[in-house]
This record gives C-alpha cells, structure tokens and sequence, in this order.
C-alpha cells in the first residue's frame, strides 16, 4: 500500500505546487484511490510531477462539501472518465463561513458540480467499496475532544445553523494485514474518528492521513493546551503514525509532537508512505 499527498497546505519538495487543500493519492495491488481533489487543477501537475497516473484512478473520493477539498472536482473528471466519485449527500449543501460584522462566505463546493451527477454514488454510514476499501461516516461527536468551529454553519431557510458535518466521511484502506485512515479534515475531532475507525478496525490504524482542524485554537488558552493534551493521549495507543498538516496548525502541531514525536510527521505535498 502506497499514500501520497499530491496536495496541501505546504510544498517543501521543489517542483510542487501548493494550495490551501487537501487530495491524496492511494494505491495498493488492486485499486487506485483519489482522496479529495484540492481548491482547483494544482494537485493534476503534482501528480503528473510524482509520476502518479490520475486517469488510472477507479474510484474517488470526496470527504466533505467544502471547497478546499472538492474545487478540483470538475478538473479531476476532465482527465479521468471512467472513475465513480464517492461523497455523502449532504456534502451538495450550502456551507459558510459566517463571522460576526462580515457578510456570509459561501465554502461549499462548486455549484458547477451538478452536472456531474452521473458520476456520483451518495454513501451511508458505512460503505465497503471492495477490496478492503472502507467508507464511515458514524463518528460520535464527543466535544471534549475536539475543537469547535463555531463561524462553521450551514444554510438552514433564510439564516444559517451550526454545520453538524453529516457532509463529512473517513477512508480505511486494508491490504495485506496493514490498514490506513484517510481523513480530510476531522472537523469531529481526529480523537472521534479513530474511535470510529477502531470500531471498524477491530484496533487502531497502522497510519492516518489527514487534517485536524486544529488551527483556530489560541495556544494562551488553557482550554487549548489541556484540549491537546487529551488528544494526544489517545493518539499515543498503539503504534499509529500520523501526517498531517492542512487545517492542523503549527502551534497544535508542534504540541502534538512533544507527546507523540516522530510518530507525527508532516503531511506536505509529496509527503508519502508505504505499507
């Protein structure tokens, strides 16, 4: 099994584009996966870069309605015609960013994307897509353990309501006794959704890919601090190694590494593993 990051954040690798996104790339003997497709076409050039075949993928993957993970949708259709695209219904809903005294900022996805519904396959809480390819989207929401992004909400009527991320859906991919979790950006808490995945699992991942919306959190807050603390706790079972980066944050990344060390590696474009 093979993980790429054709896509995020930060390009430290010369040669590569960088966006603030999110799409990764798995493979393993008997399938190839595209996980999220970034904010445009950029991830189309790293991948070409990293010598990754995108028309090749046979089946892909949005993991929520937000722009920075599904913009590149249409761009990624031009390319590849043949592969279904795997998202949750809710995921074609109308997402903001609403702050106090600014005007709503739509972040969904493109309205665009609606002629590609011939291509859409809508998933449940749980979806086996063969081959040891795993969707899930039954996280329970234990606030305790993640952050909240209050300035993330949904159109409900005439006004707006606290997203609840029924848009949002996890990828555990097994092979060969090994099994990684792909997670775009783990808005109910990176903790909630290996809780889930374990369900799944029987145990924790060997490795997860993916962001943990972590950025927004204010490192003077003793909140903050003691909300990362009992993460990492968690995070430290087992042998799980973690990439991440994206919606994470320098501060709550460099914290989780104090307690989980290399086991936290960055999640860069062209960051890879194999397992």
């Amino acid at each position: 099994m093979k993980i790429v990051t054709l896509l995020e954040n930060t390009a430290r690798r010369p040669g590569l584009a960088a966006a603030r996104g999110l799409s990764i790339y798995a493979e393993t003997a008997a399938r190839k996966v595209l996980f999220d497709m970034g904010p445009d076409a950029s991830f189309l050039a790293n991948a070409r870069a990293l010598g990754i075949d995108l028309a090749a993928v046979d089946a892909a993957v949005l993991s929520h309605g937000h722009s920075d993970h599904g913009g590149g949708l249409a761009a990624f259709c031009a390319v590849n015609s043949a592969a279904k695209i795997y998202l949750r219904r809710e995921a074609l809903g109308a997402y903001f960013a609403v702050l106090p005294g600014e005007a709503p900022r739509y972040i969904g996805l493109p309205r665009a994307l609606a002629m590609l519904s011939e291509r859409f396959v809508f998933t449940g809480d749980r979806e086996d897509l063969g081959d040891g390819l795993t969707l899930f989207s039954d996280v329970e929401d234990d606030k305790t353990v993640r952050a909240v992004a209050p300035k993330l909400q949904e159109r409900a009527g005439a006004g707006f309501r606290p997203d609840g991320f029924a848009h949002e859906q996890h990828l555990l991919i097994e092979e060969n006794g090994r099994a990684a979790l792909l997670a775009g950006c783990g808005h109910l808490g990176i903790v909630n959704t290996l809780r889930a995945a374990k369900k799944h699992l029987g145990r924790m991942p060997d490795v997860v890919f993916g962001g943990f919306h972590l950025f927004e959190l204010d490192p003077e807050a003793p909140e903050s601090r003691a909300l990362i603390d009992a993460m990492a706790e968690t995070m430290a079972e087992g042998d799980t190694i973690y990439y991440t980066g994206h919606c994470t944050g320098d501060w709550a990344y460099e914290r989780l590494r104090e307690a989980l060390g290399d086991r936290l590696r960055p999640m860069d474009c062209g960051a890879a593993a194999e397992l």
